[in-house]
Order: structure tokens, then C-alpha cells, then sequence
């Protein structure tokens, strides 16, 4: 063999084993990775935007996006919720199947019917969920949620919570998240992952 034709064999292989990590970067960053060890979710009874009982059980049959926020939220929460909107518009038909919640931290300012005028600004995909304070902190501690009241000057108080949209199949396992802003093509490829696990 010439050292042309060895220097093109090695310039073939190399290209394969470069294709295939970049292959195999993609599939571990498009796919939803599960979180650390140990089980997510708890049994709770709280309230929808309609006011009727919802548990965890609505959780169940079906592949769902959960999102921990408040309505007086500045900027995360109304960008979520926007981005949410975006991608079961993108989605169209094949996301038939896919529910969204959006869990109030803060149930003492947002009731049902709060919950319901604010989610319904961006879409009618979105079931608000409020309640006892106490059996949200349940579902907040199960979904291993930050949520902090933090006082501001005037008297009044903000929220602290974590900004990630969870990714949760038909059985109620989570199965990846969507981080705050996240590439679109990257969170429609976690969503198309998540209901292909249906």
C-alpha cells in the first residue's frame, strides 16, 4: 500500500470515529437523561385552575411536562410558559397526547381562578394546579423543587424555585428535563423522545 492510499485509509477512519462521537454526543444530549437515583413525584390533593380535585393520579396514562412557578413571577415563569405554548404549537397533532401543568409555589396569592387566567394567556394546553399550602409543599418536596420565599422591601415577597421543565412518562417517572431557555430544536427532540416512550 502507497503512503497516499495508507494516508486516505487513515483520513477514512478517522472521519468514522469522529462521525461516531459526535453521533453519540447528540443522542445523549437530545435524549431526556433521568435524574439521579431514587424516585420523584408524591401522592397529593390539590385543586385546578377550574377548581375541581386533581391528584397525582391525573399524572398517570399519559406523558406530561411539569413546570414549578407563580403568576406574580417577573420573567421565568411568563417565558416558560410562552416557550411551552411554542412547542405544543410546533408539535401540532403528534402531541395529542401530552399534558402540562403548571404548579403554583406560591398558593397563598394564586387561587384557581388566577391560575386559569394566567395559564389561559398562552395557552389551553396548560392545567393550573394550587391548593392547600401544605400539599403543595408535598408535591414541591416530591418533584425535588426549590421554592423560596424571598421578602422585598415594600413588604411584599417573591419566589425563588427552580426554573426547569420536567419531563415526566405515561407512568409517572421522570425521565429528563428541559432547562430554562433551552435550545428549541434540543427541548422538541426531548418532547418527541418522551412521547415515543408512550
Amino acid at each position: 500500500m502507497s503512503n497516499r492510499q495508507r494516508f486516505a485509509a487513515m483520513t477514512i477512519a478517522l472521519m468514522f470515529v469522529i462521525g461516531s462521537g459526535l453521533i453519540g454526543y447528540a443522542t445523549f444530549f437530545m435524549t431526556p437523561q433521568v435524574r439521579a437515583a431514587g424516585s420523584f413525584g408524591t401522592a397529593f390533593t390539590l385543586t385546578d385552575d377550574r377548581g375541581e380535585p386533581i391528584t397525582e393520579k391525573a399524572l398517570s396514562g399519559h406523558p406530561s411536562l411539569l413546570y414549578f412557578g407563580y403568576t406574580h413571577c417577573p420573567d421565568v415563569c411568563p417565558t416558560t410558559l410562552y416557550d411551552m405554548a411554542g412547542w405544543f404549537k410546533t408539535l401540532g397533532p403528534q402531541a395529542d397526547g401530552l399534558k402540562a401543568y403548571f404548579f403554583t409555589v406560591d398558593p397563598e396569592r394564586d387561587t384557581p381562578e388566577i391560575m386559569h387566567s394566567y395559564t389561559g394567556n398562552f395557552t389551553d394546553r396548560i392545567t393550573g394546579i394550587t391548593g392547600d399550602p401544605g400539599e403543595m409543599q408535598k408535591a414541591i418536596k416530591g418533584w425535588r423543587i426549590y421554592a423560596k420565599k424571598v421578602p422585598t422591601p415594600d413588604g411584599g415577597y417573591t419566589m425563588d424555585h427552580t426554573a426547569s421543565v420536567l419531563l415526566v412518562d405515561a407512568e409517572g417517572n421522570l425521565r429528563g428535563t428541559i432547562a430554562y431557555q433551552e435550545n428549541t430544536d434540543v427541548a422538541l427532540q426531548k418532547i418527541r423522545n418522551l412521547l415515543q416512550q408512550e
